[in-house]
């Protein structure tokens, strides 16, 4: 099985940018909003921190049977990371299957970058061997569950840790 590599990626406005240990400060700043946990607990990370996690998850998973994709989000037009989004993908009975999820930073939610990020992501994982796309939303989630619905995925009556698992199937 070959693994995925995150790859730079554009969109209309987006540059989806493979996450390097080097973004953690930029990237503590635009997390550093504790609105931020409300739906997935925990606090913000301080610069530090976050370097270590992505040394972490630059190194990749220690399961070779699963990939560790992982990108900042930068908006072209202001030259700012304002988020991130990611895909891990890993073996299904049905081929491989790709998590996602994204985060944008509180001063730039409402603008339609999780969307943008989002669909651009799916959009890619549409041209890998990946045939099957997911994301856990907790229920009260409505900013989550819209850029699910607008990335092609609809919810399941699967619940996973308290979140509705999302699923898309992707036609070749």
């Amino acid at each position: 099985m070959s693994t995925l590599t995150a790859q730079a990626l554009s969109t209309r406005r987006l540059d989806l940018l493979p996450l390097h240990v080097e973004h953690a400060e930029e990237m503590a700043a635009v997390l550093s909003d504790p609105a931020l946990h409300t739906f997935i607990g925990g606090t913000p990370d301080t610069p530090q921190a976050l370097r270590s996690r992505y040394q972490r998850m630059t190194a990749g998973s220690p399961d070779p049977a699963v990939s560790w994709l992982n990108w900042v989000i930068r908006l072209r037009d202001e030259s700012c990371l304002t988020g991130t989004v990611q895909a891990t993908i890993s073996p299904s009975g049905h081929g491989l299957i790709a998590e996602i999820a994204w985060v944008v930073g509180t001063p730039w939610q409402g603008r339609g970058i999780a969307t943008e990020a989002a669909r651009g992501l799916v959009d890619w994982l549409s041209r890998q061997p990946v045939p099957t796309v997911i994301a856990h939303i907790h229920p009260e989630h409505r900013a989550s569950a819209a850029v699910a619905t607008a990335a092609g995925l609809t919810p399941t009556d699967e619940w996973r840790e308290g979140e509705i698992r999302w699923h898309r199937s992707i036609r070749r």
